[in-house]
Formats: structure tokens, C-alpha cells, sequence
């Protein structure tokens, strides 16, 4: 995750969590969970891709979701959401 987030950072395709992102779009998040993962330190724990943003939330579609691929969503700047990879230049 963390090289993912720097490359897109490197060619000025990087978003914050304040943004509004679009289908496509890679989605980082810093979850906010004691051991292996957290608390939150500014550094992404896990990647997604957005599916579509309908009525404030954000639907994602996540591999190693509870040891599967499922559709996830979350709120438009839920404070887990580190941020977004735009594919588009």
C-alpha cells in the first residue's frame, strides 16, 4: 500500500480524503484498529477500488474483506480514508 500511495503522489494523481472520487478510483485507507494494523499513524493499511459514489457514500469493491471480495461502503470523508490514487491524468 505504502508504494502504491507514493507513486501516485509522485505524478501528481494523489487525492485526499476530502475528496470526492470517482468510479476507478484506487481507494487507501488507515484503519483505526489496536495490533497488527492500527491505531492510525498516517500510513495506508489497505487499498480498494471505488465503484461508485451515490447519496454521500462511497461504494468499493475489496479483495481480503473478512477473507473474501466483497462490495464495501463508507461515508464521503469517513477518517479511516486515507485518501485516493487517480488512474487519470
Amino acid at each position: 500500500c505504502s508504494n502504491g500511495v507514493q507513486w501516485f503522489k509522485e505524478r501528481g494523481q494523489w487525492l485526499d480524503n476530502t475528496a470526492e472520487p470517482a468510479p476507478g478510483m484506487v481507494i487507501f485507507f488507515d484503519w483505526d484498529i489496536k495490533g497488527d494494523s492500527g491505531p492510525q499513524d498516517g500510513s495506508p493499511d489497505h487499498t480498494g477500488i471505488v465503484e461508485r459514489v451515490e447519496n454521500g457514500m462511497i461504494y468499493t469493491i475489496e479483495g481480503n474483506s473478512g477473507d473474501a471480495c466483497r462490495e464495501r461502503t463508507y461515508p464521503l470523508g469517513y477518517y479511516e480514508i486515507l485518501g485516493y490514487g487517480s488512474l487519470k491524468y
